[in-house]
């Protein structure tokens, strides 16, 4: 008998072990959701977990068909078309390609239990994203002894390679975090964040940055650009090439950036009233005094849109308007639909990090980048695992993953009073339920021209949720979706020609996302062009370029740009 028609005989046998299997792990993990969590001195119960019938019996079948065809394909399984064994050392080891075949199955099936759940919908994503998380961990690319595209460089090498990997792995222990770039060859102000101006301005909480024009006249109306507070202002300014504030000051805008400073004990006790006042409204009136504007330009990213937003309420709780328009990229203002985030938010979540850290301290930078990289652990974590501890790889220079890496921390007060009112209860387009700075805040009266971009492929700001600003906001708006992500989406310089952008000229904003997106056009390349075309028009005529930076005694170079708080490490 040869060793195909021996495995058709044991065919029936086999399928009898995969069902006992299958039976097996359905009692496990049935018996895992009824299993207890710690909480406090307590035990607290999770739901049991219970599951769609004809979901199960779907999967069921389609376990026990793939997984019989994959025993009868015995050592030689179709192409694995996963890149994570797309080397060919997979394909040519028999015993990998199995075990890397069996693990791809394994982890559909589970995904699929995921997906069989019956329950609501966040219980669900919390599953699902557990499920995602261990199943990335046991990939078998993951551990040497599984690796043959690791083992055949260790031979390769005659074991330099491990004694790389292992240098590698002791480097990242000491600096914290698994190094995703050559963090050696950039440097801020060096060959990052390098657009040439001064710091015009500083407190306790930012630096305000004013970059030197490179037009004979600007518009009379600046840009002030209040980048997140959670990352480094020079994601917009990592290369000439595609720098965002460099293509603004190309255009002819005087513009300023608030360079946030890296928390430290000494800002343990920060709130968010704090930030928005002695932040975000003093870097509006900074700008507006230095430029001798009755009004200003502002754009915010990410948190920063939604720390401008919240300034621009309480402006209009106080009568005041001295911003002629608000641009807004990848935003929450609506916090109603929070995407992949919204697993880690609830009561007890949020009441623990109050008790934690509400009324002091600091949540340290590392701990928010682990759970961003998290987010996508194949992308972000696992690959570096692989290239660096067992390939004793050093991964290349790429300018985004040391900026990536560069983490911040935020002040405890401020980061609870965020998740409260912010991310659980979505109080700041509910009328009057928050306070902030003394005045009681109402989105819609926030009423000015306004530009508002999402990603199409964001997994931290989901298009949904930054178009659900059109639905907030009452003045004269323009909503662009561009391709890509929370980042790549954002920095797109036109002259790379890449992506493209949607864009609906009917000035028509429907309830949905996808309605608007039934009446919009798909247009090549970046979004920026629109973006400086719109913002042009609300930048007033053109005046003689400033001869040096700040205004009078009371405004003037502190430092070159980047200035020192950028420089900051966390």
């Amino acid at each position: 008998m040869d060793f195909d028609a021996g495995w058709a005989a044991n065919a029936q046998q086999i399928q009898q072990k995969l069902s006992e299997s299958w039976t097996q792990a359905l009692a496990a993990f049935r018996q895992a959701g009824a299993g207890t969590v710690p909480n406090g001195d307590a035990a607290q119960a999770l739901p049991a977990i219970r599951f769609s019938p004809d979901k199960l019996a779907d999967l069921q079948q389609q376990y026990l068909k793939e997984a019989s065809e994959l025993w009868s394909q015995a050592m030689h399984p179709a192409e694995l078309k996963d890149r994570r064994f797309s080397a060919t050392a997979w394909a040519e080891n028999p015993m990998a390609a199995f075990s890397a075949a069996a693990y791809l199955l394994n982890a559909r099936t589970l995904m699929g239990l995921a997906e069989a759940v019956d329950a609501d919908a966040k219980t669900r994503a919390r599953i699902r994203f557990g499920v995602e998380q261990w199943m990335a961990a046991m990939a078998p690319s993951n551990f040497l002894v599984f690796n043959p595209e690791a083992q055949k460089k260790a031979i390769d090498t005659q074991g330099e390679s491990l004694a790389k990997g292992v240098a590698n792995m002791l480097h990242d222990m000491r600096q914290g975090h698994v190094s995703m770039t050559d963090e050696t060859v950039f440097e801020v102000g060096r060959n990052v964040a390098t657009s040439e101006g001064a710091v015009v301005y500083e407190n306790a909480l930012f630096q305000l940055i004013e970059y030197k024009p490179l037009t004979p006249k600007v518009h009379e109306r600046p840009l002030l650009v209040v980048p997140p507070c959670i990352n480094k202002f020079y994601i917009l300014d990592l290369q000439p090439e595609n720098s965002l504030i460099r293509h603004a000051v190309s255009e002819g805008h005087r513009t300023f950036v608030v360079s946030w400073r890296n928390p430290d004990a000494s800002l343990a006790q920060t709130t968010w009233d704090e930030y928005i006042e002695d932040a975000v409204l003093c870097a509006i009136e900074t700008t507006r005094e230095i430029a001798g504007s009755d009004q200003i330009n502002a754009l915010g990213f990410c948190v920063g849109g939604t720390m401008l937003a919240t300034g621009l309420a309480v402006l209009a709780a106080r009568g005041e308007e001295p911003v002629a328009s608000a641009t807004f990229l990848t935003t929450f203002i609506d916090f109603a639909e929070t995407g992949i985030l919204d697993v880690f938010i609830d009561e007890s979540f949020v009441r623990f990090r109050e008790m934690q850290m509400g009324q002091g301290g600091l949540m340290k930078g590392q701990d928010l980048a682990s759970t961003f990289s998290f987010l996508r652990p194949n992308d972000l974590v696992w690959t570096y695992v692989v290239g660096n501890y067992l390939k004793g790889e050093t991964p290349p220079p790429f300018d985004l993953l040391y900026w990536n890496s560069d983490s911040t921390n935020l002040p405890g007060p401020f980061y609870a009073w965020y998740l409260r009112n912010l991310y659980l209860e979505n109080n700041l387009v509910k009328p009057g339920r928050l306070t902030v700075c003394g005045e009681p805040i109402d989105m819609h009266l926030v009423d000015l021209p306004v530009y508002i971009y999402g990603s199409r492929e964001d997994h931290i700001v989901p298009a949904a949720a930054a178009y659900a600003s059109t639905q907030v906001l009452p003045g004269d708006r323009r909503f662009v979706m561009g391709a890509s992500g929370h980042i790549a989406g954002v920095i797109n310089p036109p002259a790379k020609k890449k992506r493209s952008h949607w864009l609906r000229e009917d000035g028509v904003f429907p309830h949905t996302l996808a309605d608007w997106l039934a009446g919009a056009t798909e247009h090549p390349g970046s979004w920026w062009t629109d973006w400086a075309g719109w913002l042009r028009g609300h930048a007033g005529p053109m005046v003689a370029a400033p001869r040096r930076y700040g205004k009078g005694a009371r405004f003037q170079a502190i430092e070159p740009a980047p200035g020192r708080y950028v420089r900051e490490r966390s």
